[in-house]
């Protein structure tokens, strides 16, 4: 039977964080994207039937402060190998989509022996093209439409801002200052961390929305190149959060993945 999604908070650092668990097994880090995972997402309670999912909600997003000072990458870093020193566990593997990804990748290279599987949900962090080439949308200085358009390949599935409670557009604008603030420049990339990827020990799935406009397949493609043994697979009718947009489709190839 699946198990309630809860709430708690766990602090590091001094920091504290709001956390979703669910699900009981093997531990399982999941890395959200431009905004945090929802109590009721189905693709964590799909996790949950199968496995112990820890999902926090970054500085600065839902229900967690961000501190004063605390905006780059690497404090974030910084950050989650303390929460996975803490949460206890030899080994963990970890989810990361979109912004989470670039987080997720990076601890698998500076935590070679804690990280055991990695997967990559249209991942952000690396440099493809020449610099003239932007690789990644920028859904800052973007038209709100063309960016929705971009992220979903059905529309119907976007948040829909006008109804909104205040508390939700509040939290929403906060996730937005944070995110600007952890990849604004260089905008949600490192710029050596593509010649690092082939360094990554865990075994690695990269899993793309074909029909993702933020970071096209050809994004997801090339960084699975990179990545030693990493399998890529494309999820059909998803754009950019295929874990929202086919939740079933995403949960039967992470399983399946994380259960070998």
């Amino acid at each position: 039977m699946p198990t309630e999604t809860t709430i708690d908070r766990i602090a590091v650092q001094g920091i504290e964080l709001e956390v979703l668990r669910r699900g009981a097994g093997a531990p399982v880090l999941f890395l959200h994207g431009f905004t945090p995972a929802r109590r009721d997402a189905r693709f964590l309670e799909l996790l949950g039937r199968r496995m112990a999912v820890i999902a926090p909600s970054h500085p600065g997003f839902g229900g967690s402060p961000r501190p004063k000072d605390f905006e780059s990458i690497y404090d974030l870093l910084h950050l989650y190998g303390q929460v996975i020193e803490t949460l206890g566990h030899e080994r963990i593997s970890v989810i990361g989509s979109s912004f989470g990804g670039w987080l997720a990748a990076e601890l698998a290279l500076r935590m070679p022996s804690r990280i055991d599987r990695l997967v990559l949900l249209d991942s952000l962090g690396i440099k493809v093209g020449d610099r003239e080439t932007p690789d990644i949308l920028d859904v800052f200085n973007t038209h709100p439409d063309k960016v929705r358009a971009a992220m979903w390949h059905d529309p119907a599935n976007a948040p829909d801002y006008d109804a909104m409670t205040d508390e939700e557009l509040v939290a929403l604008h906060r996730s937005r200052e944070a995110l600007s603030l952890y990849g604004w420049h260089p905008y949600m990339h490192h710029p050596r961390l593509a010649w690092w990827l082939p360094a990554i020990k865990a075994k690695t799935l990269v899993l793309w929305g074909a029909a993702d406009g933020i970071v096209k397949p050809s994004y997801g493609q090339a960084m699975a190149r990179l990545i030693p043994g990493a399998r890529y697979a494309e999820i059909a009718a998803a754009g950019h959060h295929p874990e929202i947009e086919q939740p079933d489709a995403v949960a039967d190839h992470v399983i399946g993945f994380l259960s070998r």
